[in-house]
């Protein structure tokens, strides 16, 4: 539901077409997107709201059971979300600090990635990367917790149901 709901209010992201709480494979549940349109590039705004809706399920969990009893069942999310964001850093040019520069070879090996650019280059992109998280993180809290009503009414329907469709 999570996922759902910032999908759902964030701008310029695919529109949720079914949410499931049936495992599969190792996912806990699925959240599926139905792209309006097809995509050949994905501009800065689309990135940033898929990382935010792809932190929602974690974060639905931190706000319904406590930071102490969130799982490890959005590793998944987690690691898809920090490539983005490494991505926008590193490859794409979509940071303002690092600017339109390749600061890695895109599929090369990390040691000699960390070879070609320098320790304070490094620290700047990481402190970039955890930037854009942290940002696309607190937007989804905030979407979050402005829809307990929307969480609570559709954690009381995937509960019923397993499956529901956008309708």
């Amino acid at each position: 539901a999570g996922h759902a709901i910032v999908g759902r209010f964030v701008p310029d992201h695919d529109p949720v077409y079914k949410v499931s709480i049936i495992p599969r494979g190792r996912a806990l549940g699925v959240t599926m997107y139905l792209p309006e349109q097809d995509r050949f590039s994905q501009s800065k705004e689309y990135l940033e709201s898929n990382i935010s809706s792809l932190y929602g399920g974690r974060i639905a969990e931190e706000i319904i059971y406590g930071v102490d009893k969130v799982s490890t069942g959005a590793s998944n999310d987690i690691e898809r979300a920090s490539s983005i964001a490494r991505r926008m850093v590193t490859q794409w040019g979509l940071s303002e600090k690092m600017g339109p520069l390749l600061y890695a070879e895109e599929e090369s090996d990390p040691y000699q990635r960390a070879m070609k650019i320098s320790d304070q280059t490094s620290i700047d992109i990481d402190n970039e990367v955890r930037e854009l998280i942290n940002k696309n993180y607190q937007r989804a809290e905030k979407i979050l917790r402005d829809n307990m009503d929307v969480l609570h009414s559709m954690k009381d329907a995937l509960m019923k149901y397993e499956t529901i469709d956008a309708g």
